[in-house]
């Protein structure tokens, strides 16, 4: 059900929306504030409660409200009007551009039937089985490539199921009464388990691996310049001590999306014949299929291999990016540029143009059509473009106005004294809410190295809250602007913001936990790390 839909039972949530929103938003900027917060980040702050309020009751279209910083932040100054207008056409959104195109086209030609009758084959035909195997595949899929492509690659796959669920006869178990519920919350609750399933499995995925996101890279170049003698973060170190910290989270996640998914009598699962017939009745894959599956395995294989893989302490040389590199060079392009020119999307933009030139069919008179063409591609979800950018411009804005940077010393200052584990609670509870409304990148390159120049006041080594804050980062799981497979799935109009923040809150404060607790049952042990106190090489050299 589109977003929108919500409100239209409650006529009354976009008045209180619109009223309350712009009182908190000139409360929160008139009031005093204290004398070490920049005026630009009050006047920060005061638009963030208002885009806050606004994106939660909905009451303007939720693509509306991203649009909110190109008006207020050249007014207020906050940000000029170039600046903030950039985050709205960065190679990210080019990236989720050609994703959605390739997905457009996979829909069109009708091979996501065709994969999600496979897929559910395989899996088994248990509701919950199913959920747990799309999960499985996309954190798996998230080690290795961005979270925002393994949750591209995935979505369609897992729409199409669903499509495909629906098509069941009344006389099938998916229609009769079920043990949980009536039959009628059966779609609709896979579907929300489904596609948050995806969202929240792939920022999961991401974070056992030194690679799976850009956050864990981030606050490794941070950890190299700023502690030179320190022992080396290796990527074979993190994935032992972080994997089983994402496979238990993956699990917990999993048994919250569906311990209210309904059973069918007697735990029976779907009947497997159902999805055979309907492949038979698809008949044989047409070229046009075959082409686009073609197309959908060449962005992933591009995705994946575009830099060297790295398992543990093996790591996977081939990669179609370092001849590249190389070839740049060879047409003067200066080494230490060279590997910052092809990134994630630029795969994406070239196999959704690639999809434009490629003849698939013949139309009634023989002339030729092709994988992709505009009449399609203007289905494109334009308003998800815009949240995404909204939320961009937002992390930009905490960054540049200082926001960021205040309530991190703010924070590192309130917690002297307190407990280790307090304080890890504490710092995970800080970094997990505050990427709900910014950048997780922008929020680690800020703030982790105002909490490495907390340790020696504490008199810890810097890791205890280093690691933890960092893989919190990528923890947030309540609004669409969170991450960008939030936004990608709040995309799909399948989810409501009021399901994804009830569900992400309590996978939040899960998560606190859960990280709280594998600092001392696997990152301690893992890293070494010792409780007497500051080590020799803890001295800060990390400029704020």
């Amino acid at each position: 059900m589109p977003p929108s839909a919500a409100n239209s039972n409650n006529s009354w949530l976009p008045t209180i929306g619109k009223v309350g929103g712009c009182l908190l938003f000139f409360l929160v900027w008139f009031y005093p504030a204290p004398a070490d917060l920049p005026p630009a980040a009050q006047r920060l702050a005061a638009v963030t409660a208002l885009m806050a309020v606004l994106w939660l009751t909905q009451a303007i279209p939720i693509a509306a409200t991203s649009l909110v910083p190109l008006a207020l932040f050249p007014l207020l100054g906050i940000q000029s009007a170039a600046d903030v207008s950039k985050s709205y056409i960065s190679k990210s959104i080019f990236l989720f551009l050609g994703g959605f195109i390739i997905a457009l086209g996979i829909e069109k030609w009708g091979l996501h039937r065709r994969m999600a009758l496979h897929v559910v084959r395989l899996l088994g035909t248990s509701l919950k089985r199913i959920v747990l195997g799309f999960m499985l595949a996309t954190a798996f899929l998230s080690m290795w490539i961005s979270n925002t492509a393994s949750t591209l690659l995935m979505l369609p796959i897992a729409l199409a199921m669903i499509s495909s669920l629906r098509d069941l006869s009344p006389a099938s178990d998916l229609t009769a009464s079920t043990t949980n519920g009536p039959a009628s919350d059966v779609m609709p609750r896979l579907t929300l388990a489904l596609l948050l399933g995806i969202a929240y499995a792939a920022s999961i995925g991401g974070l056992t691996t030194l690679v799976g996101t850009p956050t864990n890279v981030a606050f490794v170049g941070i950890w190299e310049n700023g502690f030179p003698s320190a022992p080396e973060m290796s990527a074979g170190r993190w994935m032992v001590a972080i994997a089983p910290l994402g496979i238990v989270f993956l699990l917990c996640t999993w048994a919250v999306l569906v311990w209210r998914l309904p059973r069918f009598p007697g735990g029976q699962m779907l009947d497997r014949s159902f999805f055979g017939d309907k492949l038979r009745q698809l008949g044989r894959p047409s070229f046009a299929e075959c082409l686009m599956l073609v197309v959908f395995a060449s962005t992933a294989l591009l995705w994946i291999f575009r830099k060297p893989l790295q398992f543990g302490a093996f790591t996977f040389p081939y990669s179609w990016g370092v001849p590249l590199q190389s070839g740049l060079v060879h047409l003067g392009v200066e080494r230490e540029l060279a590997g910052k020119y092809v990134d994630d999307s630029t795969v994406a933009m070239t196999m959704a143009l690639l999809m434009f030139f490629l003849p698939a069919a013949r139309d009634e008179k023989h002339r030729p059509q092709y994988l992709m063409d505009w009449e399609t591609a203007v289905r494109l979800p334009w308003g998800i473009l815009l949240l995404i950018g909204g939320g961009f411009a937002l992390a930009g804005a905490f960054t540049g106005s200082g926001l960021s940077e205040w309530i991190g010393v703010r924070f590192a200052e309130g917690v002297e004294g307190w407990p280790l584990w307090l304080l890890i609670a504490a710092v995970c509870l800080l970094l997990t809410f505050l990427t709900e409304l910014t950048s997780n990148v922008a929020t680690v390159s800020t703030l982790i190295p105002i909490l490495a120049s907390v340790s020696p006041k504490l008199g810890i080594d810097p890791r205890l809250i280093l690691i933890p804050a960092t893989i919190s980062a990528s923890c947030a799981f309540m609004l669409p602007i969170a991450t960008p497979p939030n936004a990608i799935v709040f995309g799909s109009g399948r989810v409501r913001m009021g399901d994804m923040a009830r569900y992400g809150i309590a996978l939040n404060l899960l998560g606190v936990l859960l990280i709280t607790a594998a600092t001392y049952l696997f990152i301690i042990p893992q890293f070494g790390i010792s409780l007497d106190g500051l080590p020799d090489w803890a001295e800060p050299t990390i400029p704020k």
